[in-house]
């Protein structure tokens, strides 16, 4: 009998997927994410390069890639960065991911947890992630435009919902621009965050979606109180592009308007590389790199600038529709290129990583000297 993989199940025939797409935006999502080229702008890691060792002295199957943080010793310095959730047709790809993730001893986070907030009923989709990985660093995920509206009760129904050890805030202000349902008011949204950072006892994070947090705006979030910043650089997945899509999918009326608002607006933000090293000159806490990782050594690179962790979500999502196999084969080859990238540099472990010195070239160079 022939099986059928998850993005077979899902997106499978064309006409019964838009049929059954068009009334949810987080399978939009996840549907173009999976099928269209979706990534714009530069990371500017290829302006990072780590100085080779050519006297290594140390043993490459032994490199420990175990790396703490928030008080949590995790086996690697790769996230599962947030992907999906909230439809219960996404719950098979958080399954899968948060599977990766209690083999590995990864963190991992969910995707925006408001539609289960509104609708209780949907908060299986979120829930299996706890379910499937009881030992597992698990994020949960608000939008700080939400944290404003409903404070800290929706942060606490968030984490409870999944058992969350910290909750990510988002910043998606590009995204919600593009949306024709967007929420285009930020008014609150730092006071909320340190109001919540007050309240609640479970670490606060705060993560943009892909264009990238400058030292000015990295400053504010320390100074609230946050425990951790997640870059979410520009580099990878674009949002303005997703909505893009979507706008021309939809046809409907100023959706023409939205989509070249989209395409003017496709490499706008900060580069990861460079939010990255923004970020970590501010440090009070730890940083996550997320934004167009691609491979184990962007995430040498990024630790080598100053994060903590190396969040990858796209790269992970065409393993995750095809199942726990190819997921765990994609992060064997991303360990096995950051073990590699380690032992060139002679790091026996994250934190002699983290002192490894680099050469910055090009762009990266030019913007860090402003």
């Amino acid at each position: 009998m022939k099986t059928t993989s998850t993005a077979e199940q899902l997106f499978g025939n064309e006409i019964m997927t838009k049929a059954k797409l068009t009334s949810s935006r987080k399978m939009d999502h996840l549907r173009i994410c999976s099928q269209e080229n979706i990534e714009t702008g530069t990371t500017l890691f290829d302006d990072v390069h780590l100085v080779h060792c050519a006297l290594p002295e140390c043993d490459m199957d032994a490199i420990d890639l175990s790396v703490e943080f928030l008080g949590k010793r995790l086996g690697s310095p790769l996230f599962i960065a947030a992907m999906t959730g909230g439809h219960p047709d996404t719950a098979e790809v958080n399954r899968v991911l948060a599977a990766a993730a209690e083999k590995y001893r990864l963190g991992i986070g969910v995707g925006s947890q408001r539609a289960a907030l509104e609708k209780p009923e949907l908060a299986d989709s979120f829930a299996i992630v706890r379910e499937t990985a009881p030992h597992a660093f698990v994020c949960g995920n608000l939008g700080a435009v939400q944290l404003a509206e409903h404070g800290a009760e929706w942060a606490e129904r968030a984490v409870e919902m999944i058992e969350a050890d910290a909750l990510c805030i988002h910043l998606n202000f590009l995204q919600e621009v593009i949306q024709p349902e967007g929420d285009r008011s930020a008014v609150g949204c730092l006071e909320a965050i340190r109001q919540c950072c007050k309240d609640v006892k479970f670490p606060i994070i705060v993560k943009e979606t892909g264009n990238g947090i400058s030292r000015e705006v990295a400053s504010q979030l320390w100074d609230a109180g946050v425990a951790a910043i997640d870059t979410g650089g520009v580099g990878g997945t674009s949002w303005a592009k997703i909505e893009g899509i979507r706008a021309d999918e939809r046809g409907a009326a100023g959706d023409k308007a939205l989509r070249e608002l989209g395409d003017s607006l496709l490499t706008w933000g900060i580069p990861t590389a460079l939010s990255v090293f923004e970020v970590a000159g501010t440090r009070k806490g730890p940083v996550i790199a997320t934004g167009g990782l691609r491979s184990g050594l962007d995430i040498a690179k990024g630790i080598a600038l100053g994060a903590t962790l190396g969040g990858m979500a796209l790269p992970l999502l065409s393993p995750a529709l095809s199942g726990e196999e190819e997921t765990y084969a994609s992060i064997d080859s991303i360990h096995y290129q950051l073990r590699a990238a380690m032992f060139l540099t002679g790091s026996a472990d994250v934190s002699a990583l983290q002192s490894a010195r680099t050469y910055i070239t090009g762009t990266l160079r030019e913007m860090t000297l402003e």
